[in-house]
């Protein structure tokens, strides 16, 4: 959560002064790849003692991914710090990831020397036009006195409603120059009491509804409104979906918990109330009921700031702010009608039946393995805590379906904007985050070529990890629509059964290739009980490919 402003006196060159402030923001580790425009960051880390953790990468888009990955995980700000110019522009994807997000996290750029700017500098690039898109800000500081206030500005503007990344980069002359600073730590907190006016019509739209749906995101998670949001939908009896870090608000198994019946929920609604996640290509653009001729739903919004309440549809009702606030007020005047409980219960049946029709591909003996079958022994052996971590295509898109989490919080996959390559990193910090936790990563075949290198760092690190890759040797995302759309494919093949196992105990890890469904649970046992980076690589049918019924969802 966010920090008031820091106050105090800072001595030392720049990089004393962003370590300090960020230490004070709560930031215990650094994510890195070593680049001299950054030494002073690391010095300010570990001398006279150290006071911050640096954790060293193979490639930054894997520090992004760590930083953001604490970000999700402690809903405070994490750090990365990278050299200046291709140091920040591997940097790219990861802060988009982190902004289509809303994930907390502070990005430090080097930069060549303001004082020969012009003259052909080694990685002489102007680098926050390149991040202004993709961030809350992104801006150059251009006096070491000024460093520890801009570093203070970006963790609070990374921590506030709407949070994400933050991008600031300081020429080398002045992060290695000395400079005495005071900051006089004094800023109101934003305002974010909800529109009373606004959440009184949400209720009432509540009210009249034959048949509501509340929708549970990642906001719920990042914004600390996930106790509230379990109450009041228990108080108001209200089937709800979940999806991002939201999944886990109503625990697995809990009787108002629809995922299981999406859609029949989605295309029976009369009401949706979406809380905490955008109206975009995952929930069908906010366009939802029409089952069966009947007419679409009333869509209502409500998200943590007013910048993120869709504006592409007519809403029939919005609101913003405290999510917490916005959903106790929800608990207090809502009163829904009598017939929720009988759709309730329909939702409740329809989840029984797409349940029990699993069973069979979650314990199939196929051979070829089928990839529920992976889900059905991995269920066995997750705890209630554990950290689930999906990076793939159709591998993953299993996952989404096969695992409910207990907790909210402990569910990341790369989100809407979809960037393969986030599972080392998100690894790292799940691990760093919760230390006695179980964290399994789930990688697509496809996914394992973006970052498995970076498993020398889990191994550097002693950071173990349970890692299963769905190995069917093809990107079969693309696969299959290509023969749809074309009667046959291209450059859609990979070679079946690479031994990415072998690649992780090169590394110093552990790791193991299963071919037989049987040999499944076992391995897994192993893989936990081991103590290391463990990847257990599961060959599956390429055949059985994730049930999609259009392009892209």
């Amino acid at each position: 959560m966010s920090t008031p402003p820091f106050s105090g006196r800072i001595t030392g060159h720049g990089g004393t002064h962003a370590v300090t402030v960020a230490r004070h923001h709560g930031v215990d580790t650094m994510f890195t790849l070593s680049g001299g425009h950054v030494f002073p960051l690391y010095d300010a880390a570990v001398r006279p003692e150290p006071v911050m953790r640096l954790l060293d990468v193979r490639h930054e888009q894997t520090a992004v991914f760590g930083a953001e990955g604490i970000g999700k995980l402690t809903r405070r700000a994490g750090l990365a710090a990278v050299t200046a110019g291709p140091g920040v522009t591997n940097a790219v994807s990861g802060v988009a990831t982190a902004h289509f997000n809303g994930s907390p996290m502070v990005l430090l750029g080097g930069r060549a020397p303001d004082s020969r700017w012009g003259q052909g500098l080694l990685q002489e690039l102007d680098q926050p036009p390149l991040l202004d898109p993709v961030t809350k800000k992104a801006w150059t500081v251009h006096d070491p006195a000024a460093i520890a206030g801009a570093t203070d500005e970006a963790f609070a503007l990374a921590n506030g409603a709407h949070r994400g990344p933050v991008f600031l980069d300081v020429p080398m002359d002045h992060i290695y120059d000395q400079a005495d600073t005071d900051l006089p730590g004094s800023a109101p907190a934003p305002d974010r009491t909800p529109d009373p006016g606004a959440v009184a019509a949400i209720a009432r739209l509540i009210g009249e509804a034959e048949r509501p749906l509340l929708v549970y995101g990642s906001d719920v998670w990042l914004d600390g409104a996930e106790d509230t949001a379990l109450a009041v939908a228990e108080e108001l009896g209200i089937p709800v979906i979940t999806n991002g870090q939201g999944r886990g608000v109503l625990p697995a198994g809990h009787p108002l918990l629809a995922t299981r019946a999406r859609g029949a929920a989605f295309g029976g609604a009369d009401l949706v109330v979406v809380v905490g996640t955008p109206l975009d290509f995952r929930l069908g653009h906010g366009l939802f009921g029409g089952r069966d001729g009947a007419p679409l739903a009333k869509t209502v919004h409500i998200a943590d700031s007013p910048d993120q309440l869709a504006g592409h549809l007519t809403l029939a009702g919005a609101a913003s702010g405290d999510l917490a606030a916005i959903l106790r007020a929800l608990g207090d005047a809502a009163k829904p009608a009598a017939s929720v409980e009988r759709w309730r219960a329909s939702l409740a049946e329809a989840a029984a039946a797409a349940i029990a029709a699993d069973a069979d591909a979650l314990a199939s003996d196929a051979d070829p393995i089928h990839p529920a079958r992976i889900y059905g022994e991995l269920n066995r052996v997750l705890d209630d805590d554990a950290v689930v971590i999906g990076d793939g295509g159709d591998f993953v898109s299993y996952a989404g379906k096969y695992i409910e989490p207990a907790r909210p919080g402990n569910w990341l996959d790369p989100g809407p904007f979809g960037c393969l390559g986030t599972g080392m990193g998100y690894s790292i910090a799940a691990r760093l985050a919760r230390p006695s936790s179980q964290v399994v990563t789930l990688l697509g075949d496809g996914a394992a070529g973006f970052s498995l290198m970076d498993v020398d760092t889990l191994v550097r690190h002693k950071l173990p990890v349970v890692m299963v890759c769905g190995n069917n040797g093809i990107w079969g995302l693309e696969k299959a629509p290509m023969q749809m759309l074309y009667g046959y494919d291209v450059i859609t093949e990979l070679t079946p059964q690479t031994r990415y196992d072998e690649v992780v105990r090169s590394l110093g890890g552990g790791g193991e290739l299963v071919t037989r469904p049987e040999e499944i649970g076992p391995a897994l046992r192993r893989a936990f009980d081991s103590g290391v980076p463990y990847l257990v690589n599961i060959a599956t049918d390429p055949e059985n490919v994730y049930p999609r019924k259009t392009m892209g969802v």
